[in-house]
């Protein structure tokens, strides 16, 4: 599994020490980790880890063995579990002694943490802003769903979660408080896994939405769904071409001294252009443009 995640497409790859492994295997993973990192090619698929969450027994090994082994090969440490700043900042400090200790460049290998403690939503802003190491944070819907009491048979599977007693998208704050969160502090907002990969369209759906919202990327819990993400977090190339040309438009009617531009029938101005920024902006981190 290690070897087909390493080969495929996904713009990172993180090998699991949390969820994914009983707590009987999880010394032995370690190493299997390690060796995975060094010894095998991953082209530019950015390379991380999941570690336990800060409160378990396992973290402080988490970090120390697999940096010790392989800390040159690691580009991002995701922490699970967050409950406030304070644990990024122990993941951040034990980060730094570890990469002095062995002469690695401080402050190259980033952080990424996962939404899914209610105590985490309540407050998303000082977490976002915690550390200069913080690159991302995903929305783990499974462990939020229970850490808030709610009434889910499964987690991250359906696209809205819509039902008779409730007929909204029951995620829609924690997506939409987590996004203004991390455009606010410069970060990337990264939607959680969907766990019936048998469902393709749900998957997209989910991902249209995220994406609407403002969010950048989403797990992908089976290679299938790689292919599908691309699809939907890239703009078309019809979408880059209208937004670079209404660009245009609007700075041509700026060097005439106007306000606005018509484009298409549309009266766009600079508040426009920055909707068509966004576009460009993510043709750019897509290697379109």
């Amino acid at each position: 599994m290690i070897g087909k995640a390493a080969a495929s497409d996904a713009d990172l790859v993180f090998l699991d020490l949390e969820d994914a492994v009983a707590p009987a295997a999880k010394p032995g993973a370690r190493r299997n980790i390690s060796e995975a990192l060094n010894d095998l090619d991953w082209g530019t698929t950015a390379r991380s880890y999941r570690i336990n969450a800060v409160q378990t027994q396992w973290c402080h090994d988490d970090l120390i063995q697999v940096v010790t082994e392989a800390g040159a090969n690691i580009d991002v440490i995701i922490v699970p579990k967050i409950k406030a700043a304070r644990d990024v900042w122990f993941v951040d400090d034990m980060l730094t002694q570890l990469e002095k200790k062995l002469g690695l460049e401080v402050g190259r290998i980033g952080i990424e943490v996962l939404i899914e403690e209610v105590q985490a939503l309540q407050s998303v802003d000082d977490i976002a802003s915690s550390s200069d190491r913080l690159e991302a944070m995903i929305l783990g819907v499974g462990d939020l769903s229970a850490s808030q009491g709610m009434r889910l048979m499964h987690s991250g599977g359906s696209e809205a979660q819509r039902s008779e007693p409730y007929p909204g998208d029951v995620w829609h704050y924690a997506r939409t408080r987590m996004v203004v969160a991390a455009r606010s502090a410069g970060i990337d907002a990264v939607d959680g896994p969907y766990a019936n990969f048998g469902n393709p369209g749900g998957y997209e759906r989910v991902a249209q939405t995220f994406a609407m919202l403002g969010g950048v990327g989403k797990w992908c819990i089976h290679p299938s769904q790689i292919d599908l993400a691309n699809r939907v977090f890239a703009p078309t190339r019809e979408e880059i071409d209208e937004a670079l040309a209404a660009m245009q438009a609007v700075e041509e009617a700026e060097a005439q001294g106007l306000g606005a531009a018509s484009f298409h029938g549309m009266m766009i101005d600079a508040a426009t252009a920055r909707l068509f920024q966004v576009t460009v902006e993510r043709a750019v981190q897509c290697g379109l443009l």
